[in-house]
């Protein structure tokens, strides 16, 4: 088999690198597509800022002239000078099953990287980690949800037959929605409200009640996400273009905000009804008709997604986390949803997976991010 490896060069090029997922995962009944308007926005340097910190390369692979694979290749100098690495990441591999295809990409993105003098490559990974992020090792059979990577199993025989090894193991929880509240769980909660009366949850009912709340919740990620492995602090620009991501799909009652009483935000939780069942009758494009299958979706699922979640550091192991438990657990019961998705929980976070096991949560997918020595 020829392989032919050629940079994308244009918006043709562009296209054919956005839209091969759809062909490769075709008859794959888990693969999410991505919405395409937002991947048209991603994918486009003027209007995705974390291009400005970044080298970057996207490859496509050709067969007979036909776009067998995929992959982009990131060097995130921000985050390499702040943390001392000296690594190239490559993310959105895709290809069909045959392992040369995806050996002859990852060693474009080497070749390309050793001209900055890189040594490592690591994967999959985004500019961030709010990007999909690892390969999944475990529960391909399980429900995917959007923002996370959905492959094949032979993508992660053929990495590390390239000798990639571990860097990082990410877990997911499924959670069972309790029809009652644990009562263990309910006195460590009144112990937290007794012991902090000067907390309170932010009512929220509308959409636009969340806009207010964007650049004070994003920036609490910022100052408490540090330790995330990969994660890179927003601007305030790439906050209000991270909200506007998922601003459509937000619904007020799953988004709890804690305030003290100088009305700073000193924790959060937000997530939201699976839609990912709309997203794949709508095959990702919004329009004319996706929109409604998304927000149909929306109101059909028995599932919610966490996406994201925050303590201020001086509020740790304060039991604010069981006020915003509490809540959200008491609006999914509400909502008459039964199952809760963590999303993706680094496997060293240890008090966070303490308090996802405290409610009943069980591990049921693992996704890995992998790193590899680049030979000179």
């Amino acid at each position: 088999m020829i392989i032919d490896i050629k940079e994308v060069r244009g918006k043709r090029d562009l296209r054919a690198f956005i839209h091969l997922p759809a062909k490769i995962h075709v008859n794959h009944h888990n693969w999410i597509p991505p919405i395409y308007i937002d991947e048209w926005n991603f994918f486009n340097p003027k209007k995705n800022t974390a291009f400005l910190h970044c080298n970057t390369i996207l490859f496509l692979a050709y067969n007979d002239n036909k776009v067998v694979g995929r992959v982009m290749g990131i060097i995130n100098n921000k985050y390499n000078n702040k943390h001392g690495e000296n690594s190239v990441r490559f993310c959105f591999l895709e290809t069909f099953k045959n392992e040369e295809i995806v050996t002859e990409l990852i060693h474009a993105v080497e070749n390309w990287a050793k001209g900055y003098g890189v040594n490592e490559i690591i994967g999959p990974l985004g500019f961030s980690d709010k990007d999909p992020q690892g390969m999944l090792i475990e529960g391909f059979d399980e429900p995917m949800v959007i923002s996370t990577n959905c492959n094949y199993p032979y993508m992660v025989e053929f990495i590390e037959d390239m000798g990639f090894n571990k860097r990082l193991d990410l877990v997911v929880y499924k959670i069972d929605v309790p029809k009652n509240i644990p009562t263990f769980y309910e006195r460590i909660h009144e112990r937290t409200i007794r012991n902090n009366p000067n907390l309170k949850i932010v009512p929220l009912k509308r959409k636009k009640d969340i806009k207010q709340y964007i650049v004070p919740v994003l920036s609490l990620m910022n100052d408490t996400f540090g330790e995330i492995y990969a994660f890179t602090p927003l601007s305030t620009e790439e906050m209000k273009e991270f909200a506007s991501r998922y601003l459509m799909i937000l619904d007020p009652r799953f988004i709890k905000i804690v305030q003290n009483e100088k009305d700073e935000v000193v924790a959060f939780v937000l997530a939201i009804p699976d839609i990912s069942e709309g997203i794949q009758k709508s095959k990702g494009y919004v329009f004319p008709f996706g929109f409604y299958h998304i927000l149909r979706s929306q109101k059909k699922t028995k599932r919610l997604s966490l996406l994201l979640g925050a303590v201020r550091k001086d509020h740790r192991r304060s039991g604010i986390d069981t006020m915003l438990g509490i809540s959200l657990l008491k609006e999914t019961t509400k909502a008459g949803l039964n199952v809760i998705d963590s999303h993706l929980e680094m496997e060293k976070n240890t008090q966070v997976r303490a308090e996802m096991e405290k409610i009943g949560g069980e591990v049921y997918k693992r996704y890995r991010i992998y790193q590899k020595t680049i030979s000179i």
